[in-house]
């Protein structure tokens, strides 16, 4: 099976339970006291959605799919709208890649690194755009 094959399939086994956002969040947010602050006021219910899509675009254009929308979050993400920083995406890999690790029950390192093949031209993108 290939890289996409195997993240999209544990991307699946994650997406079952409801905590695997909720943790994400704690992880992502315990990584830095700037990322933290930016979710004070945020809506998380709508936030853990808009994460659930995101991932899910990462791998699909990893499958090979249009990266349209992730050229649309490149952009809503950029200096010039949430001014999310290069750097934080650095924390947001490794938060997810925790996070996959707690909940999904076929981990392993080489599934470790299925997923950083295939999250990296997809975060590249987003990062790119600031």
């Amino acid at each position: 099976m290939n890289p996409t094959d195997l993240v999209f399939q544990s991307y699946g086994r994650c997406c079952r339970k409801d905590d695997f956002f909720v943790d994400f969040y704690d992880f992502f947010m315990s990584s830095s006291e700037a990322i933290k602050n930016r979710f004070l006021n945020t809506d998380m219910t709508a936030q853990r959605h808009l994460l659930r899509n995101g991932v899910m675009q990462i791998i699909l254009a990893a499958r090979g799919m249009s990266d349209r929308k992730l050229r649309d979050l490149g952009e809503s993400h950029s200096r010039h709208k949430l001014d999310i920083k290069p750097e934080w995406y650095d924390f947001w890999e490794e938060a997810l890649l925790k996070t996959v690790r707690l909940h999904d029950p076929d981990f392993t390192p080489e599934l470790r690194q299925a997923w950083r093949e295939v999250l990296k031209p997809g975060i590249d993108l987003i990062r790119g755009a600031y």
